[in-house]
């Protein structure tokens, strides 16, 4: 019976411990918790945005459509040399995928007679400055190859006009549409190379004196400009 009696008393001791030593556990949790210093707040670290600022180094090859007339002279026709010049061009980024893009070079071309005008030959020569601003839509969605679509207006001057086999020319500046199309592909963030293809609606008026005669005509341009090079992003 002596047996019984101290199991049970024990028994009795350790549950009425029990509840004590888990209450104890606990504020000595609470207490801790409460001592440790909360961990510092850290602020996640910027992105870095890219500049809206982009150039181009490029070499173009401006192709001419071979269309032209001179008024009253039945059949007549114009041909046009291809020519292959330096370009450099500056983008502005608006937001990721929408930018302005502004093209900047000169190119030199030969005015040949074609058609019932074919016993001319070389007409003249006229140097072209073609400012041609379009506005573009830049796809993100494929990594390093940043394909893009463009379209906008150019105004073309003629300069250093020089008559062959005519006594005098006089081409005149005008105003066209462009269509573009290119991508660049980027090797890191700065650096990347790019290829670009542009239609020009081209069409200006002419003056032209072959022989004392004056007349009038008008050359139908339309180059495609195809230009291979080299892309910085700022």
């Amino acid at each position: 019976m002596s047996i019984r009696r101290f199991t049970l008393s024990a028994t009795c001791a350790a549950l009425v411990a029990l509840p004590m030593a888990l209450t104890g556990a606990v504020t000595s949790a609470m207490a801790a918790d409460v001592a440790a210093p909360a961990p510092a707040y850290k602020a996640p670290a910027p992105v870095a945005q890219p500049s809206p600022w982009q150039i181009r180094v490029r070499a173009l090859v401006v192709i001419p459509e071979d269309k032209g007339s001179v008024d009253g002279i039945s059949g007549s026709d114009l041909e046009y040399s291809t020519s292959v010049v330096p370009e450099l061009d500056i983008t502005y980024f608006f937001t990721e995928n929408w930018a302005a893009e502004l093209i900047l070079g000169v190119t030199p071309h030969d005015i040949n007679g074609a058609g019932s005008l074919s016993g001319l030959g070389k007409i003249g020569e006229v140097w072209l400055l073609p400012p041609t601003l379009t506005l573009q839509y830049h796809f993100t969605d494929f990594g390093a190859f940043k394909p893009y679509v463009g379209a906008g207006v150019n105004y073309t001057i003629f300069f250093d006009q020089k008559a062959d086999s005519a006594d005098s020319l006089d081409v005149h500046d005008t105003w066209g549409f462009a269509l573009q199309a290119g991508f660049d592909y980027m090797l890191d963030e700065h650096w990347g190379v790019n290829v670009d293809v542009k239609k020009l609606f081209l069409q200006p008026d002419f003056d032209v004196t072959v022989a004392g005669t004056a007349l009038t005509g008008k050359a139908d341009l339309d180059p495609w400009i195809v230009g291979l090079g080299v892309t910085y992003r700022f």
